[in-house]
């Protein structure tokens, strides 16, 4: 890593930096995993932004890194936040760009520590914690990885052309296929397993638990009726989502109507005949627990 750990690396979509500092990997950065330095900006309604707010509940932060909670809809052109300009401005010399969300800040210097939201839940992972579970168990770090890969390519990637209406019926049919081989596996292996991976919570259910919300919440507003039953029809899977769910640490930070305002603010594809068909009542199985049927 750099020395200067507040250097911005140019986004791949050309729109603002990525900060990639990292707390506790490098001496020479400075960036201590001490307790009340470091801030989380975010929306819970953003994947990103639910994946950390999930994380930092489990890791029991909320004293020694409080969040900052952002609006459910981004108040600025380009999807960024006001609050969260005056730290890009100050860790990034001309800073022009959208002041994207979510951001790890360092409430000594008043700069960003990251915006790579992966990078921020693992450095959550190496504070000090009262004895709390780690969401990378030591020998789980490839499963975990192989498991983000699996929910951002075959999941989300393959939900989000499956449902675009510009694309080749033949691209969009191969995506639907790909996303339900994917669901097909993960729902065989859960049929026999409580969780993803090493038979404990980590951060790779985080992710398949996020993946999941965003298919019922956002993607299948984009494809058919039919294509949406075949998504639900995955019981072991949507039973590991309420169970879950359940969870003070999952439920409690869903914002269901920001994250249909925050899709339906950017979103400019058709709705399509699987906007009616929900596949669980997320706010039922947050208040009161799981139970033994989809929806």
């Amino acid at each position: 890593m750099s020395t200067t750990p507040l250097a911005a690396v140019p986004s791949a979509h050309g729109t603002a930096p990525v900060f990639r500092g990292r707390i506790g990997r490098d001496a020479r950065s400075g960036h201590y995993p001490v307790p009340h330095r470091y801030r989380l900006h975010l929306s819970t309604t953003c994947p990103d932004g639910l994946r950390l707010a999930i994380g930092h509940r489990l890791l029991g932060l909320d004293d020694s890194c409080p969040v900052t909670l952002l609006p459910a809809v981004p108040d600025c052109p380009g999807g960024g936040h006001a609050a969260l300009r005056p730290l890009y401005e100050a860790s990034a010399h001309h800073h022009t760009g959208p002041a994207l969300a979510p951001v790890l800040s360092d409430d000594w210097s008043g700069r960003i520590v990251s915006s790579h939201a992966p990078d921020i839940l693992r450095d959550l992972d190496r504070f000090p914690r009262d004895g709390r579970p780690s969401l990378y168990p030591c020998g789980t770090e490839s499963q975990i990885e192989a498991v983000e890969r699996l929910c951002a390519d075959d999941i989300q990637e393959a939900a989000q052309r499956a449902g675009r209406a510009d694309a080749d019926p033949a691209e969009r049919a191969a995506a639907l296929g790909l996303l339900l081989d994917t669901l097909d596996r993960l729902d065989r292996y859960l049929t026999g397993e409580e969780y993803l991976v090493d038979g404990r919570l980590t951060a790779g259910d985080i992710e398949l638990w996020v993946s999941l919300v965003q298919l019922d919440t956002v993607h299948r507003f984009h494809l058919d009726a039919s294509a949406v039953h075949r998504i639900a029809g995955h019981p072991a899977l949507w039973a590991h989502a309420r169970r879950l769910a359940a969870h003070p640490a999952f439920g409690a930070q869903l914002d269901l109507d920001g994250i249909a305002r925050r899709h339906h603010g950017h979103c400019e594809g058709l709705e399509a005949a699987g906007a009616a068909v929900q596949i669980l009542d997320w706010t039922r199985h947050a208040t009161n627990g799981p139970d033994s049927s989809l929806g």
